[in-house]
C-alpha cells in the first residue's frame, strides 16, 4: 500500500473514531437508528473499554462478521449497550434494516452476506482466511465484479498510453470492474497485485505496483523512456502516490490523483443502509403430525461466530395428495421452518411453497420417488430449537418435527472439519449461481443422499471442508494429506490418499469434492472414514459416515429435488 493510501486510510479511521454515540432513549431501543452526535474523550474511552469487556461471541460478530458493513454510528451504538439481551435485539434489527423486504421471513441480505464470506474463505485464502484479504473485503462489501481480468502468473504487459506505454513484465495481478456501485458511481475499476507470489493479492491505487521490472535499470521502459525523451528515475520523484512513467499526451481524468483518492475512500466505507421501522413477526404453533418425512442438518464454518446450517427435508411422494388435470398430476406443499433460542426468541424462519407435477406416463413411477428440499441458514454457535412444518395443500395434512439443534463452534486454533456429506450429486455451478439456490455450497451443488442408500451403478459423492490448516512461514501454503478408507465391518475393502497439492488447494481451508464409483463393492453396509492430516501442524482429524450399497437390479427409491414454488 502506497504512502498516500496509508495516509488516506488513517484519515478515514480518524473520522470513524469521532462518529456519534446514542442517546439514552436509543440505548433502551437497540433497534432504532442512532442519531449523529460527536463523541467526547470520555465516551471514546468507555467505548474502547466496552469492546474489551464484550463476550467473545459479540466481539467476533463486531470485528469479524460485520466489520466491513457496519456503519461507524452503529458500531458506537452497539458498544453503548449494557446487556446481552439488548445486543441480541440489536443484531436482529441490524440484519432487518438491510433486508430488501423486512416483511419476508427470509433475510436476503444476511444470507447473501454470509454466502460472500464463505466464498472468500474458499477462493481467496492465502495464509490468512479469505475474508481478511483485500479481495475478500471488496467481495464481501460490494459483491462479485461484473468483469474480472486475471493474470495469475503475471507475464508480459503492454502498458496503455495513460500509463506511459511500452512493455514490461508483471507480478500476478487482477482488475475487477463493476458497471455500477450504489453510492459510488459507474464503471468502478479496482486493481489487486500479488508481488510476493503467495496468492495474497492486495488492493493498490498505483498501477505501477504490478511492474516487476520497476527497480531494474534499463528494463521495462516506457515509450518516452525508450525514445530517450524521459528518464526512468523520474518515476520515483512523482508526488501523486504512483511510480508510473511519464505519459505521452497528458494524464486522463481517471488517473488524476484526487479522483483515485476519492474512489479508494468510497470503496473502503461500509455500503449505505436505509434504516426502516419494523414490526415483530408472530407465528402460530401447529401440532398435528399426519405427514412423515426425513430431515437432516449439516454444519459448515463461515466465521468463528457464524455457521452455515443446511436443513435438508425429504418427503416420499406417496405421502402427497395429487390432483389430475389435463393429463398432469400435481401436488403442492408448504414448507415452514423456524429456529429459536431456548428462551423462545425466533432467530431465523423460512417458508417455501413447493410444487410437483408429473405426466400420466410417469405418475405411478413417481410415487416410488422422494422429493428433496433444502434451506441453508446462517446461525451463531449455540443451542437452538428447530421446528419444521410441512402441509399438503390438497389434503390439509400436516407433518411436524420439533428438535434440538446444537450448532458447533469452529475455533481457529486447531484442525476442524465440516459435516461429512454423502451425496448423489456434486457438480460445479455457473458463476452467477455460486452460493445461491438449493443444495449450493460455495461454487458446487451438493445434494445429500439422505439414507446413504446407493447402488453399484452409482458414484457416491463425498463432500467435506477442512479448516485451520497451518501455512508454511516461507511459502504461505499449507500441506495436508487426506486418507479415504471404506470398511465393511472390520474389513478394509478400499483405501486411497490425496494431498492438498494434488487438489491444487493450499490455503488454510480445503474443500474435498469427490465422486467415488461403487461398482467394485458388493451389496451390503459400509463405513466411509476420511482422515485429514496437517503435516505442518502435526494434527489429525477424522470423520465417518455409514452408507449402503445395493445391487443395480434392485429397485431403488431415488430422490428428486423439489423446486421452490415461487
Amino acid at each position: 500500500m502506497s504512502r498516500v493510501l496509508r495516509a488516506l486510510v488513517v484519515s478515514v479511521f480518524s473520522f470513524a473514531i469521532n462518529m456519534p454515540s446514542v442517546s439514552a432513549q436509543q440505548a433502551q431501543d437497540p433497534g432504532a437508528a442512532p442519531a449523529p452526535q460527536k463523541m467526547d474523550k470520555d465516551q471514546k474511552r468507555k467505548a474502547k473499554k466496552a469492546l474489551k469487556e464484550l463476550d467473545r461471541q459479540y466481539k467476533e460478530w463486531l470485528n469479524e462478521d460485520v466489520i466491513y458493513i457496519i456503519a461507524p454510528e452503529e458500531r458506537n451504538a452497539f458498544l453503548q449497550l449494557d446487556t446481552n439481551e439488548e445486543r441480541e435485539q440489536f443484531i436482529e434489527q441490524f440484519w432487518l434494516r438491510r433486508s430488501s423486504n423486512p416483511d419476508l421471513r427470509d433475510n436476503d441480505f444476511k444470507e447473501e452476506h454470509y454466502r460472500r464470506i464463505a466464498y472468500t474463505n474458499e477462493h481467496f485464502a492465502s495464509g490468512i482466511p479469505g475474508w481478511k484479504t483485500d479481495r475478500g473485503k471488496m467481495y464481501i462489501m460490494w459483491g462479485p465484479a461484473d468483469e474480472i481480468e486475471s493474470h495469475p502468473t503475471g507475464g508480459t504487459y503492454d502498458r496503455p498510453m495513460e500509463e506511459g506505454g511500452g512493455s514490461t513484465s508483471t507480478y500476478p495481478w487482477e482488475t475487477w470492474r463493476w458497471r455500477y456501485l450504489e453510492g459510488i458511481g459507474e464503471n468502478i475499476i479496482l486493481e489487486f497485485v500479488d508481488p510476493s507470489g503467495s496468492g495474497e493479492y492486495h488492493l493498490t491505487m498505483d498501477p505501477s505496483e504490478k511492474d516487476a521490472l520497476l527497480h531494474v535499470p534499463g528494463a521495462g521502459l516506457s515509450l518516452l523512456e525508450s525514445m530517450g525523451m524521459a528518464s526512468k528515475t523520474e518515476r520515483f520523484t512523482r508526488s501523486d502516490g504512483t511510480n508510473l512513467p511519464t505519459a505521452m499526451g497528458g494524464q486522463p481524468a481517471s488517473m488524476n490523483e484526487f479522483s483515485r483518492l476519492e474512489l479508494y475512500a468510497k470503496v473502503q466505507r461500509p455500503p449505505e443502509v436505509k434504516f426502516k421501522d419494523l414490526e415483530a413477526l408472530v407465528t402460530a404453533r401447529i401440532v398435528r403430525d399426519q405427514v412423515h418425512f426425513n430431515w437432516r442438518t449439516d454444519f459448515l464454518k463461515v466465521t468463528n461466530e457464524t455457521v452455515l446450517v443446511p436443513v435438508t427435508i425429504q418427503i416420499p411422494n406417496s405421502q402427497l395428495s395429487f390432483r389430475s388435470k389435463e393429463g398432469v398430476h400435481s401436488a403442492t406443499l408448504n414448507i415452514f421452518g423456524r429456529v429459536s433460542t431456548l428462551t423462545g426468541r425466533v432467530v431465523q424462519t423460512f417458508e417455501e411453497p413447493v410444487s410437483k407435477d408429473f405426466p400420466d406416463s410417469l405418475f405411478q413411477q413417481s410415487l416410488k420417488l422422494q422429493s428433496i428440499y433444502q434451506k441453508a441458514v446462517p446461525l451463531r454457535p449455540g443451542l437452538y430449537r428447530l421446528d419444521l412444518v410441512i402441509k399438503d395443500v390438497q389434503s390439509g395434512n400436516v407433518g411436524v418435527v420439533n428438535a434440538r439443534l446444537a450448532v458447533p463452534r469452529f475455533g481457529d486454533d486447531k484442525l476442524e472439519t465440516s459435516s461429512l456429506i454423502l451425496a448423489d450429486q456434486i457438480e460445479r455451478v455457473p458463476a452467477k449461481q455460486i452460493g445461491t439456490g438449493q443444495f449450493v455450497l460455495g461454487s458446487s451443488k451438493v445434494r445429500p443422499r439422505m439414507e446413504g442408500d446407493f447402488t453399484t451403478n452409482d458414484r457416491m459423492g463425498i463432500y467435506l471442508q477442512v479448516y485451520n490448516l497451518k501455512p508454511d512461514e516461507k511459502t504461505h501454503k499449507s500441506n495436508a494429506t487426506f486418507l479415504f478408507t471404506v470398511k465393511k465391518g472390520d474389513q478394509q475393502v478400499m483405501q486411497f490418499k490425496e494431498t492438498s497439492d494434488d487438489m491444487k488447494q493450499t490455503g488454510d481451508q480445503v474443500t474435498i469434492e469427490r465422486l467415488l464409483p461403487l461398482a467394485t463393492l458388493a451389496p451390503g453396509k459400509y463405513v466411509l472414514e476420511v482422515v485429514a492430516t496437517d503435516t505442518l501442524a502435526k494434527q489429525t482429524i477424522s470423520k465417518t459416515a455409514d452408507f449402503t450399497v445395493r445391487a443395480a437390479a434392485e429397485t431403488k427409491t431415488a430422490a428428486n429435488a423439489a423446486p421452490a414454488g415461487r
